[in-house]
């Protein structure tokens, strides 16, 4: 058993600031300042909603029982209940920014005991149809968006280096483009699952090492690793032919979820010259459901580490460049191991 945990440990102090009219455990992942969004299944049917402790918020039946306040909020409630009758989040991230942030400052406020908005805490049989727990058994979390594409990135310069080891060796393991472009490649959206859903080991061709001249087998893989990432959900939509400059990227970037993806390294290692990796990575990566949005990352934001050499323009993003300072956990739990041993942080 693999998890991939993120430790917002200065989210459970701001937490502290402002009670929820939900009841949220101590140290939980989704205290009120959170609020990722995602989807369920209930009764055959899926909604989206927004996560509070372990409880969800039904945004359909809310924007449906409360249409006033997504006006006075400057979210017009016939968008927002288009928006929110979807059975993926498509449509919401295609909304923009401002319904995005509208629709935060409502939730927050609905769910905070000190909140302006009263119509939830003052109306128990509301709060009851809006605000559901996620242990019921009827209740399944699902992919929070359908993906259309998806591009991962070699995106950590620690990683590229010991990926380059592990493929080609310590003295050519950076290649020079890492350091001026985005080097990435288009991954398999299809093979993109919820986290829990059974990874198959994969089978292809392999050479060992020990082998010259290289003759291929097929078979198994024996060499099966997984990445910790953090992956961006890119939402609004963009025009074929019109690029998006670097300084209205986040315009489009609706939130992240944690991320692992799956490899094959002794099938890579035989197949990613010269197009770069097929079957060893394709066979599945499995995502967090539920979105953290950007807002609520703002308290973790960081100025990023100066490049060198320097972008070129048209990636520079001048003194506005910045990152997330988040910690992030991998632990395995192996058979006749009683806990999880964590085995990374980063």
């Amino acid at each position: 058993e693999t998890s991939a945990t993120a430790y917002f440990k200065e989210l459970h102090v701001l937490a502290m600031m402002r009670r929820s009219i939900v009841d949220v455990s101590t140290g939980s992942d989704f205290p009120l300042e959170n609020l990722p969004y995602g989807v369920v299944c209930e009764g055959g049917s899926r909604h989206v909603v927004a996560r509070i402790g372990d409880f969800f918020v039904k945004m359909g039946v809310l924007v449906e029982r409360l249409p006033e306040v997504f006006d006075s909020y400057g979210f017009d409630h016939v968008n927002a209940r288009h928006v929110f009758s979807a059975d993926s989040l498509n449509r919401f991230m295609d909304a923009g920014v401002e319904p995005r942030k509208a629709t935060r400052r409502i939730l927050t406020e609905l769910l905070a005991e000190d909140g302006e908005l009263n119509q939830l805490r003052d109306n128990p049989a509301l709060k009851d149809e809006v605000v559901k727990p996620l242990d019921d058994p009827s209740i399944s979390v699902q992919m929070p968006a359908v993906i259309g594409d998806y591009t991962d990135f070699y995106a950590s310069k620690y990683h590229a280096e010991n990926v380059g080891i592990m493929m080609r060796g310590k003295d050519n393991a950076l290649m020079p483009n890492w350091k001026y472009l985005p080097v990435g490649y288009h991954g398999r959206s299809s093979s993109v699952v919820p986290s829990g859903t059974a990874v198959h080991r994969p089978s292809g061709q392999s050479v060992p090492a020990s082998v010259d001249p290289p003759v291929p087998s097929f078979g198994p893989c024996k060499m099966l690793d997984f990445e910790l990432e953090v992956a961006c959900f890119v939402g609004k939509s963009s025009h074929l032919g019109n690029p998006i400059t670097i300084e209205d990227a986040e315009e489009h970037i609706f939130g992240i979820v944690l991320m692992n993806d799956w490899s094959a390294r002794d099938i890579q290692k035989w197949e990613y010259v010269p197009l770069g990796p097929f079957t060893a990575k394709n066979f599945a990566t499995t995502i967090s459901p539920w979105v953290v949005t950007w807002e609520a990352l703002e308290p973790f934001r960081v100025p990023a580490e100066v490049q060198d050499p320097k972008p070129l323009p048209y990636l520079d993003g001048g003194s506005a460049r910045k990152t997330f300072d988040i910690t992030l956990d991998v632990n395995v739990r192996a058979p006749g191991i009683e806990s999880p041993v964590r085995v990374c942080r980063t």
